[in-house]
């Protein structure tokens, strides 16, 4: 990989994998559009966004930001369908819009937005689902035309650096063979053709994991990353959004086919994020060879404090703030850092809020927050 310049993405590999990091990177979490109109009416200078947000509430809190990493950022494969779907509105309501997002969903959503809300995450959007590309597998031969892993847009051109020297960590993220499948067909859609259609099931599982194979070959010959992440989204507030034996005959396979495949590269981070309550998922990713997941929300009974305990150094984490607490502010969050600085102190921890910031997280919270998460990880 060459020798590293900085140790940036040291801090970061080192900290995640158990290590002896010099420093724990400060990360504390984003917020989207509402949050930083809400922002700019109490101390966060207008028009500020990205990695400028964080350098201010540093600023104001007296703390040194991590360094922000310029210029080439990597070598970013799109694994997203191609052609998209047309984004347009189908009807509006008195209250309401019906619209067809980029994936070939149907959904109803607040007049307030656009399509293009649903494809990027400018903000949090309430949606009703009304109808999903697949249902049939003629419907699916439609839908995997437009992920040919050999059309020439899913690969920027070769990078002009040599990566293997950079400075920041990198990582290569797709979503998992639950997310995809449930973005095709639908949660409802998805739950039940995994009793009605199986083999069409396993088809297409079988489909995205060959996909992601060879587009992590061909990326991986360019550059290694220092993690691969995937999202997974797939359990509620209690429980997983389907059955354990189910998740070993259907997803477990190609979550171990792809991790046998980032380890022989040298990948040392396998990370995997679900909202929800992950207990009883995180032993099977540990069985599959995932190291490290996220965002662990603590409104969905996730404790990081009793995972530490249950698997030891066996799974890192990023995130598990409780972002409740950070609404509350002061002693709330004091508390809430107090309760996690056992697990910092163990490491294979980057604590930061358990989702994007919501809105009801004032500036000056979100300031002091920033504030005691930095002397909660030693700056």
């Amino acid at each position: 990989m060459g020798q590293v310049v900085s140790s940036r993405r040291d801090d970061y590999v080192q900290t995640l994998c158990f290590g002896k990091s010099a420093r724990i990177p400060l990360t504390p979490g984003a917020g989207r559009r509402s949050t930083r109109e809400r922002w700019y009416q109490e101390g966060l200078p207008p028009g500020t966004v990205g990695a400028d947000i964080l350098a201010e509430a540093c600023r104001q809190a007296g703390v040194e930001p991590d360094a922000q990493s310029g210029g080439e950022q990597g070598y970013a494969v799109d694994t997203r369908m191609n052609p998209m779907y047309e984004e347009k509105v189908l009807e509006v309501r008195e209250n309401s819009q019906v619209v067809q997002d980029w994936k070939g969903n149907i959904c109803e959503i607040g007049l307030e937005y656009t399509p293009e809300y649903l494809r990027s995450a400018i903000d949090f959007v309430t949606r009703r689902w009304i109808k999903c590309p697949v249902e049939s597998r003629a419907d699916w031969l439609e839908m995997r035309r437009r992920y040919d892993p050999d059309t020439p847009e899913r690969y920027p051109a070769l990078p002009t650096v040599d990566l293997s020297r950079r400075d920041y960590p990198l990582q290569m993220a797709f979503s998992g063979p639950y997310w995809i499948l449930r973005e095709w067909c639908g949660f409802e859609g998805l739950s039940m053709m995994f009793y009605d259609n199986p083999s069409l099931v396993r088809e297409m599982i079988e489909f995205w994991e060959q996909f992601i194979l060879t587009i992590m070959e061909r990326t991986f010959k360019v550059c290694v990353p220092d993690q691969v992440h995937i999202s997974e989204d797939m359990a509620f507030k209690g429980h997983m959004m389907l059955s354990k034996e189910m998740c070993r005959e259907f997803l477990m396979p190609t979550w171990r086919r792809w991790g046998d495949f980032i380890r022989r590269h040298g990948v040392p981070i396998y990370a995997v994020d679900s909202d929800g309550h992950v207990g009883e998922l995180i032993p099977l990713w540990i069985e599959c060879g995932v190291t490290c997941c996220d965002p662990v929300e603590v409104a969905a009974g996730n404790d990081i404090v009793v995972y530490r305990r249950q698997y030891g150094r066996q799974m890192a984490f990023r995130g598990g703030v409780d972002k409740r607490a950070m609404a509350k502010g002061g002693k709330h969050i004091d508390q809430e850092l107090a309760r996690l600085q056992p697990v910092i102190e163990s490491g294979g921890f980057i604590p930061g809020c358990d989702h994007a910031v919501p809105a009801d997280v004032s500036w000056p919270n979100f300031v002091y927050y920033v504030k005691r998460l930095a002397e909660a990880i030693g700056r």
